[in-house]
């Protein structure tokens, strides 16, 4: 099997973890600088090119678009797809996930538990958000943050009109959510491939940090998650279509709350705190369900 890589960093754990369980089941692994291909949107024949030459011959494409590069990113994948080209994850739903609030939209949809989460435009209703929000404290995002980054804990109502306002007064977007106190600092990854939990991991912010994130210096160690978090990490995936991706969720009062759908996720931190080869069973779906022609979409919007 021919696959092709859509990355820009090679050196990175994840990216050379895959490199190498391709190479170990005999598959060959290009990986192609998402921003070095260009398209030739022609009517029935397109093509991609990189580096002055054409990409042709792929099985299958596995998307490790970065955040700063998303719309470009989809653009590359959904002409690989229109090729006839096997995703990893299908562009229409890396996008859906990209987007935070179309991705709580779609898991409040199909009932997935969610954080109280509110959305609006104008300023001045900035007392009815925190109301409905709970009252602080409450978590204040930007809809385009990623790595924990973008994101606020608001601890008094007085703070949180500040930092609401500040925003919109900036035009920027964001989500006000309820702040799961109980959580204590601490979040669940659970890592799905192919309809199930493959590894899972518990989170934990470093000291006097609110968000778990792994770059942000929190630590990881491997966790048994309950067959309700199971069930919600595996419904979480399928609400945004994704074949593979890291879903974040928080213990509450009132069961398993999902704050984030991760479409690409890092392999480090799970593998080294559960010993499991991610990478390997990443590859392994690809090997089963990899077919010309099989996406869903064929690169529509």
């Amino acid at each position: 099997m021919k696959i092709a890589m859509l990355a820009r960093n090679p050196d990175l754990y994840s990216h050379k973890r895959l490199k190498e369980a391709a190479e170990e089941r005999g598959h060959q692994l290009d990986i192609i600088n998402t921003l070095r291909c260009y398209m030739n949107i022609a009517s029935r024949r397109p093509e991609i090119f990189y580096n002055g030459s054409k990409l042709e011959g792929y099985d299958a494409v596995i998307p490790r678009i970065g955040a700063s590069i998303t719309f470009y990113g989809l653009a590359v994948l959904r002409q690989f797809e229109m090729m006839g080209v096997y995703p990893l994850n299908e562009s229409v739903a890396i996008g859906r996930s990209r987007d935070k609030l179309r991705s709580m939209q779609l898991l409040a949809r199909d009932g997935i538990g969610l954080p109280v989460t509110t959305f609006a435009h104008d300023p001045k209703m900035t007392e009815e958000v925190l109301k409905t929000a709970g009252g602080a404290p409450v978590v204040i995002k930007l809809l385009e943050g990623t790595q924990g980054i973008g994101v606020v804990l608001a601890d008094t109502e007085r703070s949180a009109k500040s930092v609401i306002e500040a925003f919109r007064g900036a035009n920027v977007n964001i989500l006000v959510q309820e702040f799961i106190k109980e959580a204590g600092g601490t979040d669940i990854r659970a890592f799905v491939v192919g309809g199930k939990v493959i590894a899972s991991m518990k989170r934990v912010g470093a000291p006097g940090e609110f968000r778990s994130n792994l770059h942000r210096g929190g630590s990881a160690e491997t966790i048994r998650i309950s067959p309700e978090e199971r069930s919600t990490a595996i419904r979480a995936a399928k609400s945004m279509g994704l074949n593979v991706c890291g879903v974040d969720m928080l213990r509450s009062n009132h069961g398993p709350v999902v704050m984030e759908v991760n479409s690409s996720p890092g392999l480090q931190g799970m593998e080294l705190a559960t010993g499991i080869d991610v990478a390997g069973k990443i590859i392994d779906f690809l090997m089963k369900n990899a077919q010309a022609g099989k996406t869903k979409t064929k690169g529509k919007g």
